[in-house]
């Protein structure tokens, strides 16, 4: 790793756009980042990121990549309150009509509200002495000459000169693609998913007990197709759970305590309601709700005519269905890709673009993959439908049904949705077979459970 430019601008200052500064600081003599909002100097949520009030899973290997990012970063969290778990044993995991068994995996996750993370995130970006870290500035259009990307112009016509531009500007971003056609460079392909997602989430104090079998989190996922209702209890820093109640196609949670709390008692399962009876409120407010229509995945690495000087990363390339919380990790996954690419080539030339994205896209197929196939169970789901999915969604099921007894089978779920292992790992032989015998024996398939998959 070496000094390879002047000056990089990252343009979006939440998560994605953090981990690329940090990635690109130790490469460029000076990094600046801009961002539209007012970045607060404390832990607390913003407007311009509507769905940080909700929960939001860091996955294993997201935390993993935060901490080659930030060094002791882990640590430093915990000791401000966030909540260390084992996902094997300390996450309850009710999915197709049952809890997963429990066991002791020897992975460690980390619970916490998205505004703690991005706080001390950010925190440890602005202490990098080579970055700048500019709010309430406006991006307003790419500046281009010679073939490449060559800065920024902003709102008030400042213009900003740079060797790299990152583009981190989100969802929200598609600004940039149509700055980008107005140089002649061509807009990847789209693809959307339509899931028509919504959620609600309720802040309670928090209490040794309070969630069924000493659980520090829990997850309910529905019984497809007949359900298509979701929950989530993450116990979060300031000895808090953060419970967030909705689901897919219209399934949504109302805000008002009375409709929140009908809507967890009519869940197939009793925990959330539980939970709910036993934990006070942190104050009288109604919940807040954020609705989801669609997912969407643009193709970089499918461009032949690409500019040197920029790359887009994070949700400005891929933007997940938010129920599987994979955002934050697929960006921190990318952060490191950027690093190594520009450490290979040696320039932020087209073709090391043209190399980040295909390697991104590798990153981006895993959880893109996991996340369509489960959405399109749903017949209500709208968006090219992957080959064979029918099939491969009946086996998951029976892997799922699989996890409510088998250590074995829930290692691999684990491993597989925490982006620790390949999807192929589910279709190796010994866990097919495996699988397939124990689904047989699943509380789910028994009579009189609540509702058979």
């Amino acid at each position: 790793m070496g000094v390879i430019g002047e000056h990089a601008v990252v343009v979006g200052g939440s998560m994605g756009g953090l981990v690329a500064a940090k990635t690109l600081a130790p490469r460029f003599r000076q990094v600046t980042v801009i961002d539209r909002d007012t970045l607060p100097e404390r832990p607390e949520n913003r407007r311009a990121v509507p769905h940080g009030s909700h929960a939001h899973a860091l996955l294993i290997s997201g935390r993993l990549a935060l901490e080659e990012l930030f060094p002791g970063l882990t640590d430093e969290l915990v000791r401000g309150g966030a909540i260390l778990f084992d996902p094997g044993h300390d996450l309850l995991f009710y999915q197709m009509g049952a809890l997963r068994t429990r066991f002791a995996s020897g992975r460690l996750g980390v619970s916490l509200s998205r505004a703690f993370l991005e706080y001390h995130v950010r925190d440890r970006v602005r202490d990098l002495k080579n970055v700048a870290v500019r709010d309430r500035t406006l991006v307003r259009s790419f500046v281009a000459g010679g073939g490449r990307i060559t800065g920024v112009e902003l709102a008030d016509g400042e213009r900003i000169w740079a060797d790299l531009v990152v583009d981190a500007t989100g969802r929200g971003g598609g600004g940039a693609a149509r700055s980008l056609q107005r140089y002649g460079y061509p807009a990847p392909e789209v693809d959307t998913v339509k899931i028509d997602v919504g959620y609600t989430t309720l802040l309670l104090k928090r209490r040794p007990g309070d969630l069924h079998g000493d659980g520090l989190l829990y997850l309910m996922s529905a019984v497809p197709p007949h359900d298509k209702r979701a929950a989530a209890a993450f116990a979060v820093e300031g000895d808090r759970w953060m419970v967030t109640l909705g689901g897919w196609h219209r399934a949504h949670a109302p805000v008002d305590r009375e409709g929140f709390k009908e809507f967890a008692a009519a869940l197939e399962a009793p925990e959330m309601a539980e939970l709910l009876s036993r934990a006070e409120p942190l104050d009288d407010k109604d919940a807040r709700k954020f609705t989801y229509p669609e997912a969407r995945r643009c193709y970089y690495e499918r461009l032949r005519h690409l500019p040197g000087g920029y790359v887009a990363l994070g949700d400005a390339v891929c933007s997940f269905n938010p129920l599987y919380g994979q955002g934050m990790t697929v960006a921190a996954l990318e952060a490191l890709e950027l690093g190594r690419r520009l450490d290979q080539f040696g320039s932020p030339s087209a073709r090391m673009a043209r190399s980040f994205y295909r390697a991104a896209g590798k990153i981006i197929d895993t959880p893109w993959q996991m996340a369509t196939s489960s959405d399109f169970v749903y017949p209500e789901t709208q968006g090219r439908r992957p080959p064979g999915i029918d099939l491969l969604n009946a086996y998951i099921r029976r892997v799922m049904l699989a996890s409510h007894v088998s250590t074995y089978a829930h290692r691999v779920m684990l491993d597989v949705q925490h982006l620790l292992a390949s999807p192929t790992s589910v279709m190796k032989p010994a866990t097919v077979v495996r699988s397939l015998l124990a689904a047989r024996r699943s509380p789910a398939l028994r009579p009189g459970s609540r509702k058979q998959p």
